[in-house]
Parts: C-alpha cells; structure tokens; sequence
C-alpha cells in the first residue's frame, strides 16, 4: 500500500497509469486500497485504465476488487478531486470523448500539468512514441505474448512467496532490468517522450505506457513515469509544497525530485 507523506491531506496532483482493470494481472485489491485512503486535489488517470482491449479479446476478470476501484474514483471525485482522464492504446476508444466533460470527469488526449513552482510537464499515455521506439509487427506481437508469459511466472512466484510470509517482488520487472534490449527500448521511450516535451516548449514529461516506473532529470528536462498496477503497483504525487516523489508498492519512496521554488515561498504557495 502506498502513503504518501505530507502534512496536508491533500495532495496537489496523483499520475496513476497502466492498471488495466479487467485483465487477469490487474493488481486491483492493492488499487482499491491506495485510492481510498487518498486526498489530493487533482487526479490525473495516464492511460490503459480500463483494459479494453482485454475485455474484447479475453475472459473479462470483474469482481469485488475492481468494483471497489470504481467506487473509490466516484468517492474521491465526491470529495472534490478533479479526475483527468487521459486514454491510452488499450482504452483507446474513450478518446472519442476527448475534450468533453463527464460527470466529474474530464477526457483529454494530452495535458499540460503546472507543478507549484510553474514548471510545466505535458501529460500523456506514452503509446505515440511507438514508432520510435518499435521495429515490426511480428516482434511486438512476440514482445507482447513474452510479456504475458512473464507476468503469470510473476504471479506464480508472489503467490509462493505469500505462503512463506514474503514480501511482494517483481519478476517482470527484475528480468527487465538485466536485458540490455529492453534497456535499450526504455531509452529510446524516454528519448522520445523527452524530445516530444522539448519540441512543446514544456519542463518535462509524465507518461506511463512501457510499465517501468522512473523519476529523473535528464537534459534539463523532468523524466516522470508513473509506471503500472500489474507490475511495481506505483504513482507518481506532488505534494503540497511542490515536490515530485515516486512511490512504489509498500509505501516505499523510491525517488524525489525537490521543488525549484525556496522553501519559504513554497510554503506561501501551499497555504
């Protein structure tokens, strides 16, 4: 479960990504928990939501945990939290609904997200970069069935670590970071999605899509991956003084990136 820290229960912005709610390797218990114990003031919803592409191909997995996840998105928009939705390629018809307004909540193919000291980072799933960052059809469609393969080894392998009392840890994304060809994608993911904030004439860039979750400043711009909620269950939040922090399952912070403005007049900004 993750608990962000800060004295204000109000967080001022919360990037969740890549939940895929419906599929079998959504982490939709952990989700529902994380969404109902948390204030903020804006929660931005990066793409592959809801795993529609999941529900038309495969058997559809809806329980109590995903009705759950639901409920807390219509309590938080209740409380007063503006909900952004920002489609991604597996709930990629709900941008037929992009630039109108739903009840309590607003569709949007992109946005630019101002933190508190004006730096402004442009907002998007990430699947536009993919034809930088891929090289057919034939091996996205082997990347893909791989990907699978290795998330149900993922699950085997928590599920053997519950029974001994361990904590959960990620196959997936262990086997990731010991390939230099999924290195080698991640970087030209990154590179894309920072040339694309550059040519916008924006700070930086928060996106999702290739399910490694990153917080970095890279060229003079900010590097912001919130990751997934099949994989490192993880979010991005900016607090109330303007700080960006990475948080991953657990709880555990994994990254900050401290706000540009001094801390006096953050304070200012905050109040």
């Amino acid at each position: 479960m993750i608990r962000p820290r800060s004295d204000d229960s109000r967080l001022r912005a919360v990037f969740v990504s890549d939940v895929h709610l419906g599929s079998r390797y959504c982490r939709a218990e952990e989700l529902a928990v994380f969404l109902t114990g948390l204030r903020c003031r804006q929660l931005y919803l990066v793409g592959d939501i809801v795993d529609l592409w999941w529900l038309a191909h495969k058997r559809a997995v809806w329980g109590a945990a995903e009705l759950r996840v639901v409920e807390a998105l219509h309590l938080l928009a209740r409380q007063g939290t503006e909900l952004i939705y920002i489609p991604g390629n597996h709930d990629r018809p709900i941008r037929h609904f992009c630039g109108l307004i739903l009840p309590r909540m607003t569709v949007r193919r992109r946005a630019i997200h101002t933190l508190l000291d004006g730096r402004r980072l442009l907002v998007t799933h990430g699947d536009d970069y993919d034809a930088v960052t891929h090289f057919g059809n034939f091996q996205e469609a082997f990347g893909n069935w791989l990907y699978y393969v290795i998330l149900t080894g993922n699950q085997m392998t928590n599920a053997w670590r519950r029974l001994f009392g361990l904590r959960y840890w990620s196959l997936a994304e262990f086997l990731k970071r010991h390939s230099a060809a999924a290195e080698r994608f991640i970087e030209r993911f990154v590179r894309a999605g920072l040339d694309d904030a550059r040519r916008r004439g924006v700070d930086g860039i928060l996106c999702g899509h290739i399910h490694r979750a990153d917080l970095r400043v890279s060229d003079g711009l900010i590097y912001a991956n919130d990751g997934d909620w099949v994989e490192s269950m993880s979010a991005i939040v900016e607090d109330v003084e303007g700080h960006l922090r990475l948080f991953t399952h657990g709880g555990r912070e994994r990254s900050c990136l401290p706000s540009a403005l001094p801390p006096v007049r953050r304070q200012a900004e905050a109040a």
